[in-house]
């Protein structure tokens, strides 16, 4: 009888690449050959590093306060409270005079605003943007979804208990928060940074197998690599 299961390794690994991403052959201008292997080319294979505090506390004190007091935020709206977020923009609530700041890329950023209820597909593109953050880096979630899944608390398709994909330094309550409350948020992410314990970063790299293994479990088509970097 034929054994139907195939257990190599190698084609495991390759039936959830997508096809872009699949190692291949071109010829080159000149009728060379070239390799490419766009996991390797485009992407980092080392794991995130925990990141220790400076040994000088007067110095380590200070970058704290530093990192507190600059807070930019990518500008990715995952769910229904993104639109809380461009009122705090807003003369009325200015949150640019508390050092918030909005970016346009993960790698200019430093918070990470999950807005909100985090469907399945998008949280792969959250933890995307997340890893390709430099640390020391930070997560917010708004509302009841990212604790419970509030009212998709049994969906199918959406997510609860995010702190079992992504580390979350803050949860601001409510459905959604007004923009007073996530102000109130931010205030309390800039007390633990200036204390030291925004440690999510850290937490991510020390338990990075954890969080890949919850995040595989719902996540049918991983076609990335393990580290997005």
């Amino acid at each position: 009888m034929n054994n139907t299961h195939d257990h190599n390794p190698e084609k495991t690994h390759q039936k959830f690449l997508a096809p872009e991403n699949m190692p291949r052959t071109v010829i080159g201008p000149d009728g060379e050959e070239i390799h490419i292997d766009p996991l390797n080319d485009y992407f980092c294979s080392e794991r995130p590093k925990v990141h220790e505090p400076a040994n000088n506390k007067i110095i380590e004190k200070f970058m704290n306060w530093a990192r507190a007091e600059s807070l930019w935020v990518l500008g990715f709206g995952t769910g229904c409270g993104s639109i809380e977020i461009p009122p705090l923009l807003s003369p009325r609530f200015d949150a640019f005079r508390y050092g918030v700041a909005m970016r346009p890329t993960p790698r200019q950023s430093s918070v990470l605003i999950i807005s909100g209820y985090l469907a399945v597909k998008t949280l792969k593109r959250a933890i995307r943007s997340y890893e390709q953050m430099q640390n020391p880096k930070f997560v917010i979630a708004l509302g009841s979804c990212t604790i419970n899944g509030g009212m998709y608390w049994d969906s199918y398709n959406t997510i609860n208990r995010l702190d079992h994909y992504l580390p979350v330094d803050i949860y601001i309550a409510g459905c959604m928060p007004r923009p007073e409350a996530i102000l109130a948020g931010f205030d309390q992410l800039k007390k633990r940074i200036k204390e030291g314990r925004a440690e999510g970063a850290n937490e991510y790299a020390r338990n990075f197998d954890w969080y890949k293994s919850n995040q595989k479990k719902i996540i049918k088509d991983w076609n990335m690599p393990d580290y997005n970097w």
